[in-house]
């Protein structure tokens, strides 16, 4: 290599070099797509320059251009998506495949720290440039998203929600199956009655939580609790989301059983996680309240597999619940996409390695979604739950840079979204 052609690739190098941890990128950067999904309809376009200045896209132009003084990235025989969002990951979460319960006595918040590291790129080289966490140590999740913020360490940008809510003895109770002469520090994640519920809101929120996650319905992967039953008052499921809207923040709501998904979108959460047991008359209720469904298939189809090979891996009582719960929610997918409710794109990271995210895209297909729907579900959709229309989901004028590239057409096989070959988080190469 001679000196000038040296000089021309050393802003992109050292972007390349600086973009996993973000503390440098390159100032201005052209990207040439051959194909490009921009997110804000459903056509594919062809021969693309996305400009980009700093962190942010500032123009989308029709051919082949270019910026004086910036580096150009031929991606011209790649397809350009948005950044993926993920609304429901775990990521200080791993399946270990050893006991859950001497786990839980054996680990602390600061070994879920040192994993969430690694989980986290993963996560990001897969190409997912967002995710919400919904479920983590509060401490453990703020301070893995401000480090990332901070470009002390690669990851998505993170939507964080702290400790899940819910009930004594619901699905979020650390104390489910557990010896009563051991403490697991239940305090500020179960609440009982309205006005605890939103005390523990408003810490939360000053502790730095962007939404709420509650528990209105039993779990799988819980012990003892049953998916069926609605385990939080409508009183408590309403304190908890006035609250959290009246300081500016979404509520998430795991909800398994009819009822808890007919109340707790009747009480105005944004989204219902998993809805395994929904029918005809909870779809309406959520398109009229406007409440996303973040369904959750590979989460169910994961479990669903162990459940059968290793159930000494689950909770007590896992194992028989995934076996009931698993084989329904690709209908229930199926029914809710065509009754018009909303859907954004959700693993539940955690049980299923990090990083394998996309394999999600194929299950939703599988269940009757179009590949450009489940597209959309990881990009517009998703952005849209989060609140963030004007800063992810989409590749427009003002948004992040976060960009990925895939061989071949994603809209004819959604499967290319599993082996992503480029991608750009805030303006920094990241792969």
């Amino acid at each position: 290599m001679n000196v000038s052609m040296l000089t021309k690739s050393l802003p992109l190098a050292i972007a390349m070099l600086c973009g996993a941890s973000g503390t440098a990128m390159a100032r201005d950067v052209v990207i040439h797509a051959g194909q490009l999904f921009d997110g804000t309809g459903s056509a594919m376009r062809s021969k693309v320059s996305v400009v980009i200045h700093d962190d942010r896209i500032v123009a989308v132009e029709d051919g082949f251009v270019t910026r004086d003084g910036a580096e150009v990235v031929d991606l011209s025989g790649k397809t350009v998506l948005p950044g993926l969002i993920d609304t429901h990951d775990h990521i200080t979460m791993g399946y270990s495949g050893k006991n859950p319960v001497a786990e839980r006595a054996q680990e602390s918040s600061i070994d879920n720290a040192y994993g969430a590291v690694g989980y986290a790129k993963a996560t990001l080289d897969a190409g997912f440039t967002t995710i919400r966490d919904v479920g983590a140590e509060t401490k453990v999740i703020v301070g893995l998203k401000k480090a990332i913020a901070a470009g002390k360490l690669p990851g998505p940008r993170i939507w964080a929600a702290g400790y899940p809510l819910g009930p004594t003895g619901g699905h979020g109770d650390p104390q489910n199956g557990m010896s009563p002469e051991l403490d697991f520090h239940s305090e500020g994640r179960v609440i009982d009655g309205a006005d605890e519920a939103s005390r523990v809101v408003r810490g939360m929120r000053r502790d730095g939580v962007d939404l709420i996650k509650i528990m209105p319905s039993g779990g799988v992967l819980s012990i003892g609790d049953d998916p069926n039953h609605q385990t939080m008052t409508d009183e408590e499921i309403r304190a908890v989301v006035d609250t959290a809207h009246g300081l500016g923040i979404k509520v998430a709501a795991h909800a398994h059983g009819k009822a808890a998904i007919l109340h707790a979108s009747e009480m105005g959460v944004d989204s219902i996680e998993h809805g395994s047991f929904g029918d005809a008359e909870t779809d309406r209720a959520m398109k009229a309240h406007g409440t996303y469904l973040v369904p959750t298939l590979l989460v169910a189809d994961t479990v669903v597999q162990i459940a059968k090979t290793h159930p000494e891996t689950l909770n007590p009582s896992s194992a028989a619940k995934a076996l009931e719960v698993g084989p329904i929610v690709m209908r229930n997918l199926n029914r809710a996409y065509k009754a018009g409710v909303k859907i954004a794109f959700g693993t539940d990271q955690g049980l299923s390695p990090h990083g394998q995210n996309a394999k999600e895209f194929a299950l939703m297909v599988k269940a009757g979604m179009t590949p450009l729907d489940a597209i959309r579900a990881a990009t517009v959709n998703a952005a849209d739950l989060l609140g963030a229309s004007d800063q992810v989901g989409s590749i427009q004028p003002g948004r992040y840079a976060d960009l990925i590239a895939v061989a071949g057409n994603p809209l004819e096989d959604v499967t290319r979204l599993e082996h992503v070959d480029f991608v750009m988080k805030g303006g920094a190469i990241v792969r």
